[in-house]
């Protein structure tokens, strides 16, 4: 493996180790929520509240700052030197704090409108309450897009580590809420603890940002800039591919705030999170790392190696998240039950939230191959193919909530969002596939069916291990114990059945682990 490689696999299984923190304590945080709210009117009102502002954050600047800044930022910096590049973040952070706030007062202005947009199926008690703790948590979209913006700069010159612990500040300021004044401030100082700590977000990289030697002036001359206009030229294609994920959530938000007497919002919400704290650790670290350096990649007319850096990328994600898929679909109840039921979560709450997370599982690797090959065109400043796909995958997602909602309820709206994402994987890695024809694939096609086969082998010794330990009505240890051994039952079958087929990535990782041992050993002697 070469030294790059080694630098990227590194600083893509710290910034895993680090996320994998900030999700544990999003897990808290989600887990102490279902205990002092459960799926009340509150929990209802609060869920749809916190979303809106992510919608319209992810659907209109996370593609602005993600996909089109980074690319932008590194050309300059690569082409016309740190000043340069430093100037443009100034115009640029400038114009999305303009944008940020302006939006931020229109959403509080038509905050009970949007409100009924996104939940028309709340009574009028919810939708009052709703509306109160939007219009405390809309400025969220300021903050989060000045923090982007942070993250954007810190990780082009290959700083994760900040990038990666932002969500261990902002869920740990929401941990002491909860443990300490929400007794005495309920859900209204919830919406102010949750704006504090996407405030914190952005505050906490500003020592960092100032060791790179990058000192923030307002600068307003957006027109004389020539990386500002290509920004909002890529932004405008970016933008609609970026829409999938948040509009697909918002779509299913409405169509579950008529289920269950409103409860199906905070269903929806709960299985939701809980399938992105799983996916995302893995798939935005290794995601974030990347990008930035297929963006200097393509800066540098090295497009061979963004292909090649690509593929084997999905071939790593492949590995991790194929057996992933199956193991959280075989345990979906059991680890709902192990992580929310308790306090206002009840047993017919786990049951309705367990099964939109067993149908988002089927997700998992479109949402791989979407992520990481949509970095390949932002960095390439292509956004026409993403736009195809995600086109394509909001019509699917739409199509399949009217048709699915009835039949499945809450599991409908979760299956049309993992078919929808896995629809936008595939839309996507068709183009570039056919760009790269004559690339040398190493059997990836075979790889995966391998994959498939040792997971659904694993899955059945799994199920076979719940079956004899499981009881949901079992003390805490007890549970803890069964999805523990559950788990390594797992992983033991998994890899047992890889070295048994000669899967290559298995080969590979395995290598890569020996390897780091090895060259320890050497340092410590």
């Amino acid at each position: 493996m070469s030294e790059n490689n080694e630098k990227t696999v590194r600083a893509a299984t710290t910034m895993m180790l680090i996320t994998l923190v900030g999700k544990i304590l999003g897990l808290l945080r989600d887990t102490l929520l279902a205990a002092n709210y459960g799926m009340s009117m509150q929990a209802n009102a609060f869920q749809t509240a916190s979303r809106i502002p992510r919608v319209f954050f992810d659907a209109i600047f996370a593609s602005a700052i993600s996909a089109s800044f980074i690319p932008i930022f590194n050309e300059s910096l690569e082409k016309k030197g740190r000043d340069a590049a430093f100037g443009f973040s100034n115009k640029f952070i400038t114009l999305i704090g303009i944008v940020t706030a302006v939006f931020t007062a229109v959403g509080i202005v038509f905050a009970p409108q949007l409100t009924n947009l996104f939940s028309p199926g709340f009574d009028a008690e919810t939708a009052q309450l709703s509306t109160e703790l939007l219009r405390i948590m809309f400025p969220t979209v300021i903050f989060t897009g000045i923090a982007y913006s942070f993250v954007g700069i810190l990780q082009s010159f290959d700083e994760f580590t900040i990038p990666a612990a932002l969500s261990i500040v902002s869920n740990g300021i929401i941990i002491v809420y909860y443990l300490c004044l929400n007794k005495s401030f309920g859900i209204y100082g919830l919406a102010v603890a949750l704006l504090i700590g996407w405030a914190m977000q952005a505050v906490m990289q500003i020592p960092s940002l100032i060791k790179k030697g990058y000192r923030y002036q307002p600068a307003f001359k957006f027109r004389e800039d020539d990386s500002i206009k290509k920004v909002l030229a890529l932004m405008v294609p970016v933008m609609v591919s970026t829409w999938v994920q948040p509009i697909n959530v918002a779509i299913n938000t409405r169509y579950a705030s008529r289920l269950y007497s409103g409860a199906g919002v905070s269903a929806i919400e709960y299985a939701n999170n809980l399938y992105t704290i799983i996916v995302g650790v893995f798939v935005l670290s290794v995601a974030n790392v990347i990008f930035p350096r297929l963006s200097r990649m393509t800066a540098n007319d090295d497009k061979n190696s963004v292909f090649d850096t690509v593929i084997m990328t999905l071939r790593v994600l492949s590995f991790i998240i194929i057996p992933m898929t199956l193991g959280v679909m075989t345990l979906s109840e059991p680890i709902i039950n192990l992580i929310y039921q308790r306090g206002g979560f009840t047993a017919a709450d786990t049951s309705i939230t367990a099964g939109a997370l067993f149908y988002f599982s089927l997700g998992m690797f479109g949402y791989g191959f979407q992520t990481i090959i949509s970095r390949a065109f932002y960095a390439e400043q292509n956004g026409k193919a993403p736009f195809i796909a995600g086109l394509v995958s909001i019509v699917v997602n739409v199509v399949l909530c009217q048709l699915l909602v009835g039949p499945m309820s809450v599991k409908g709206l979760a299956l049309a969002s993992a078919v929808s994402s896995t629809v936008y994987g595939l839309t996507l890695y068709i183009p570039l596939r056919r760009r790269h024809r004559d690339a040398d694939m190493n059997g990836f096609g075979k790889s995966i069916i391998k994959m498939i086969i040792c997971s659904l082998i694993m899955a059945a010794a799994v199920f076979a291990v719940k079956g004899l330990l499981w009881q949901s009505d079992g003390s805490m240890v007890m549970k803890i114990l069964a999805v523990g051994i559950c788990v390594i039952v797992g992983i033991t079958v998994y890899v047992i059945m890889c070295m048994v087929t000669r899967l290559y990535e298995a080969r590979l990782a395995l290598g890569f682990v020996k390897g780091m041992i090895s060259r320890r050993k050497g340092t410590e002697d």
